[in-house]
């Protein structure tokens, strides 16, 4: 609707609703980023894999889904870890608190019973028993050839505090695949 001023010129009533929409749509878009940037910061989050510590089941430049907030550690889980040295991590955690890890003749023992495992790659090294302290977790990577995974193995490294998992890995973006 235009309407015309005495002197010729011309004015709109819609200028303010216009403008007020537009505000209001920046606004949203503005909340949605934000929200973004919330969920993809603190409640999950994208993983690019960089090495051959988890093959065969997580290949090297693997894309994974984790789960950052709705999450309690298990054994048997995938997850990323912040180490030490700033780094994130993937492994699989094969042992909880107060559990009693054992390595021999190329078995892992958990609480004297063997580890099922048929997601491996390679063969471990025997290690001494370790009991896992309170609020840490034992972690391994499925490749267990020699060198290939630096993990509570190693007696430079041990277990890591439950408090340094960044999160679960969920699934495989690339390839799309459920991890096991």
């Amino acid at each position: 609707m235009r309407i015309y001023l005495a002197e010729g010129k011309e004015s709109t009533n819609l200028e303010a609703p216009v403008r007020r929409k537009f505000i209001h749509g920046w606004i949203r878009f503005s909340i949605l980023i934000a929200l973004l940037f919330f969920v993809f910061r603190y409640a999950i989050g994208i993983e690019i894999i960089n090495g051959n510590s988890m093959n065969p089941t997580i290949e090297d430049k693997s894309v994974l889904f984790t789960n950052k907030i709705f999450y309690t550690p298990d054994r048997g889980d995938i997850v990323v870890i912040q180490d030490p040295h700033g780094y994130s991590i993937i492994k699989r955690i094969i042992g909880m608190p107060h559990d009693k890890v054992l390595i021999n003749n190329e078995i892992i023992y958990v609480n004297g019973e063997p580890l099922k495992e048929t997601y491996t790659n390679g063969k471990s090294v025997d290690m001494a028993e370790v009991i896992v302290p309170e609020g840490e977790v034992f972690v391994v990577g499925d490749n267990r050839t020699t060198g290939e995974s630096l993990d509570s193995r190693d007696p430079n490294v041990r277990t890591f505090p439950i408090k340094s998992i960044i999160g679960r890995a969920e699934f495989s973006i690339f390839p799309l695949h459920r991890l096991p």
